[in-house]
């Protein structure tokens, strides 16, 4: 499954390293943080393919851990072990977590999602337990019980159920209601890199590098992946970042296995570059 690249990935700017480099060292020079974390999260995961093994020998390559964002519906045992494959090694560098059911709107007007409120809690709280339980079957120890949802947003009853059925973290977009309840920790993405609107390219571009500054400034840059739409401009860019983030002690490269980790929701498992703490 592969769709249509963002505008940016078709038009690579002048002087694009110096401008990623600028970006990233501005967001530190504006973060009162002693160490500002980095986190990327890749979404829509269940299907094995080269860009997927792409993706995973990047940031295998780089020692960066990710947060794969995993549909439930699409694995099966199969598949699994091909992912695992192309994508060896612990829980330090890899957080395979849960990404809805089946990634499926139900939304009748307005934007998609498929956990909003006119579903009904009890239909939503049976999609939470049966995506749960099949990943938990299939991947054993290597499933974390986190939650992102598709299209990033869902409605309260979805909140209070993944606290409810034990998950330790939910993932959406910056700014994203409602909020969730006491013990259920939020940490957002704030980079988007492939499913941007822009039409005209150096918009996109001055978008992103903002995007990529603000997030660092904040103290925990959360990076948003679609593989699917990735072309090698996107693929260059990313190893870009990448080589830029692995090469400054200050920042802390961290999956969100190790956010929830430092909020006490963890597994004990450790950051690239030491303590959140």
């Amino acid at each position: 499954m592969t769709m249509e690249p963002a505008v940016i990935w078709h038009a690579r700017p002048n002087r694009l390293r110096d401008r990623l480099w600028r970006a990233v060292d501005q967001g530190l020079a504006d973060c009162a943080a002693a160490s500002p974390a980095v986190f990327f999260r890749a979404d829509d995961i269940g299907v094995p393919g080269r860009h997927f093994a792409r993706l995973a020998s990047l940031f295998a390559r780089h020692r960066t851990p990710l947060s794969l964002a995993v549909v439930p519906a699409w694995l099966t045992p199969e598949r699994w072990h091909a992912l695992r494959t192309a994508a060896p090694g612990g829980r330090d560098l890899w957080c395979w977590h849960q990404h809805g059911w089946r990634h499926v709107s139900h939304a009748v007007s307005g934007k998609k999602q498929e956990f909003g409120s006119r579903r009904g809690g009890d239909r939503i709280a049976r999609d939470l337990r049966l995506g749960k339980a099949r990943l938990t079957a299939v991947m054993e120890d290597d499933f974390f019980p986190g939650f992102t949802p598709p299209w990033n947003r869902c409605g309260p009853e979805a909140l209070q159920q993944l606290r409810e059925q034990g998950f330790r973290f939910i993932s959406r977009s910056r700014g994203a209601l409602p909020p969730p309840p006491e013990g259920l920790p939020d940490f957002p993405v704030n980079v988007d890199l492939h499913t941007r609107k822009e039409t005209l390219p150096e918009n996109g571009w001055e978008r992103l590098f903002s995007e990529i500054r603000d997030g660092i400034a904040g103290g925990c840059c959360g990076v948003m992946i679609h593989h699917q739409r990735m072309n090698d401009a996107a693929f260059d860019f990313l190893g870009m970042m990448l080589s830029k983030i692995s090469g400054v002690a200050r920042l802390k490269r961290v999956h969100l296995g190790h956010l929830a980790e430092a909020r006490g929701y963890g597994y004990g498992i450790r950051p690239v570059g030491g303590s959140l703490s």
